[in-house]
């Protein structure tokens, strides 16, 4: 780590959808924040780098600051991808020149944000989906983050997946149509040919952009309803497995986070809170703590 006295303390959330930041003074009061498109390493270091660059500079444009140089600032990031060492290992060589620079994933970073600090589970769902727990003695677990598409369970790109599974069937004629499949197939195609041209440029990220319209038709659907029903299965199978004895709280996370938990199972909506920060108040929290 480099000795400098950072001016500026750096938080960032790097996801498969977009990236969060928040911008503090040395500190720790916060100055403003900013956001930019996806940062997720898996879409590429050079474009992660990028977006996480345009969301800084953004924050200090909302705090009315020229952009820093990096030597003046110390940085925290939570990012997706990081699980992949190559991956997190590029990323870290690609340092434009940070003062101090922490890399953890962002469902540490935004374990950190949900309880500020402190004991707690908390399942992350955005584009993807991973769950952490912070255990009373410190020590930590995590289930999921598997990656799309073997894994990330709940998620966006789990949801629009299952989405397009069933707009296959409705063009196959195996399934009736609906105003939910009239949504989805103006987002993706209404015929076979089209829907084909589309899964051929298909991401994680693509899938997930179904996910809203889930949500939204999931009062009036069975079928959508039925998808994000699973969904808070998947996520209460992940809980268990990080808290076996229910004694801590729970926090849903990401932008999936608030949408689902009407979907959890009663007791466990009965455990679960409000997160008191977000992955970029988190990551902020993770780089302060290492310099102070």
């Amino acid at each position: 780590m480099n000795m400098y006295v950072s001016e500026y303390l750096i938080g960032v959330d790097g996801g498969g959808t977009g990236t969060r930041v928040r911008l503090a003074n040395r500190e720790g009061t916060q100055l403003g924040q900013g956001e930019s498109g996806p940062s997720g390493l898996g879409l590429g270091i050079s474009k992660a780098w990028a977006a996480v660059t345009a969301a800084i500079n953004a924050a200090f444009a909302s705090a009315g600051l020229p952009p820093a140089w990096p030597g003046q600032c110390a940085i925290g990031l939570g990012m997706a991808g990081v699980h992949n060492r190559d991956w997190a290992a590029a990323f870290l060589a690609a340092d434009p020149g940070f003062a101090a620079l922490r890399l953890d994933t962002d469902g540490y970073t935004t374990l950190l944000g949900a309880h500020a600090g402190q004991a707690g589970v908390i399942i992350a769902i955005g584009t993807g989906s991973v769950g952490q727990a912070l255990l009373p003695d410190g020590s930590g677990r995590e289930v999921g983050g598997w990656g799309f598409p073997s894994g990330d369970e709940a998620s966006g790109g789990w949801i629009g997946l299952a989405a397009m599974n069933h707009i296959e069937r409705v063009l196959d004629g195996r399934r009736a149509a609906s105003p939910f499949t009239e949504e989805l197939m103006e987002a993706c195609g209404s015929t076979r040919e089209r829907v084909q041209v589309w899964l051929g440029h298909a991401t994680q990220t693509r899938f997930a952009a179904l996910a809203p319209i889930v949500v939204r038709h999931a009062g009036s659907d069975a079928v959508a309803r039925d998808i994000l029903t699973r969904a808070g299965q998947e996520i209460a199978e992940m809980v268990g497995a990080l808290d076996p004895d229910g004694a801590l709280p729970l926090a849903l996370c990401g932008g999936l986070g608030a949408p689902l938990r009407r979907y959890l199972p009663p007791a466990l909506l009965a455990r679960s809170i409000v997160p008191y920060g977000d992955a970029a108040t988190g990551a902020l929290r993770m780089i302060e703590s290492t310099v102070h």
